[in-house]
């Protein structure tokens, strides 16, 4: 049964994937691209460039996309649960009394993050080698990997892509083939896209009005806010929550909270369901955790069949050609900072990474082997 296999797959990666959203799209494409063959690059790339144009935590945007077009209406629900579930589990236990310790000098989490170099350095290469052929692509890709280097952050991501799409309806569509969209057999209609699109918005303005109401719908108001304007990753979630949450919880509750969410694998996100725990108990753990992920479902859902037939007409695909080259030269900038530069910080971390690159590319390891033998190169030589 399809369902329970998306599922299952996604529980394994919601166990494993450390690292962040950059590295949670390396998995996957490693998962669904190469091993697994559910989506081809091109489809995979354009899943990805339409998760960083809107808000919301973009990994769980594009696991939840896969599991829409592997398994219909179920397959995004197993997707989403399977790959949110651990990390939630664990950030309720810990705001309900389970100490962890601290994360932060642990060396089995180094091995993680070590991991998590070369899996995105994998996930880069393949897709250099099948989105970025000629020199406007390459130019592109490199240009974008540059300028976002030397200005991060979330607006920078969003001004280089649309130059990029731009780049490529104007330059290459002489370049890209008659061939129909990647995207195909998007299970939403367009009519249920613009509903569900309608619905997003329609919360937001609605929410504050019902936060009045009780603790419950203030909760699901503020998480619902956050995920709905976060754009650039889950670390921007930190001060849209901090307002409602800092001070209304004992003093450094709020930054514990944070610093476990970046020791789990799965979505930072969850730091929501931390906040939730530890001001409402369990009650207020589900209303957060469905609050802060539900924008960001809406509106990736609601886009996803305009997208896909937009992809459709041969100018489009010209632009989503500059686009997908520019995705690359992100996660190439991504790969850099913040992942390598977390991770590596002398010459055995690196030597570390270079083993587990060539576990991945030479010796066909998949990647929940190299994350957990990293792991316990790490633990082992701390």
């Amino acid at each position: 049964m399809r369902v329970l296999e998306v599922f299952l797959v996604f529980l394994r990666l919601g166990l494993t994937s450390f690292g962040g959203p950059v590295a949670h799209l390396g998995y996957f494409r490693a998962e669904f691209v190469t091993r697994r063959a559910w989506l081809g690059e091109a489809a995979y790339a354009d899943l990805v460039a339409l998760a960083g144009f809107l808000p919301g935590p973009a990994s769980s945007q594009v696991g939840l996309s896969v599991g829409l077009l592997r398994a219909g209406w179920l397959g995004l629900l197993a997707a989403w649960a399977g790959f949110t579930l651990p990390s939630a589990a664990l950030m309720t236990a810990l705001a309900l009394g389970t100490r962890l310790g601290d994360p932060g000098q642990s060396g089995w989490l180094t091995g993680l993050k070590v991991a998590a170099v070369a899996v995105v350095a994998q996930a880069v290469a393949g897709l250099w080698a099948s989105l970025v052929t000629g020199r406007v692509r390459a130019g592109l890709a490199l240009g974008t990997a540059a300028a976002l280097l030397l200005w991060p952050g979330a607006g920078a991501q969003v001004l280089a892509l649309l130059v990029c799409a731009g780049v490529g309806w104007r330059w290459l569509s002489g370049q890209v083939g008659a061939g129909g969209a990647a995207l195909t057999a998007v299970p939403v209609s367009r009519r249920a896209g613009s509903a569900l699109l309608l619905l997003a918005g329609a919360l937001l303005l609605a929410l504050p009005l019902l936060a009045a109401l009780g603790p419950g719908w203030a909760i699901l108001d503020a998480t619902y806010r956050a995920g709905a304007l976060v754009f650039g990753g889950g670390h921007v979630v930190l001060p849209l929550l901090e307002g409602r949450f800092a001070n209304a919880l004992p003093p450094g509750t709020f930054t514990a909270g944070y610093g476990a969410a970046n020791a789990m694998p799965g979505p930072l996100f969850t730091f929501a369901t931390f906040l939730g725990a530890a001001a409402h108990g369990l009650a207020g753990a589900l209303i957060a955790t469905l609050g802060i992920f539900l924008p960001g479902a809406l509106l990736m859902v609601g886009a996803l069949p305009h997208w896909a037939a937009l992809a459709a007409r041969p100018a489009a695909r010209a632009a989503l050609a500059g686009l997908n080259a520019g995705v690359v030269g992100l996660l190439l900038a991504a790969l850099y900072n913040p992942v390598f530069t977390s991770a590596v910080r002398g010459p055995r971390d690196l030597a570390l990474a270079v083993l587990a690159y060539a576990a991945l590319t030479v010796l066909r390891w998949p990647a929940w082997a190299v994350v957990l033998a990293c792991a316990g190169a790490g633990w082992a030589a701390l």
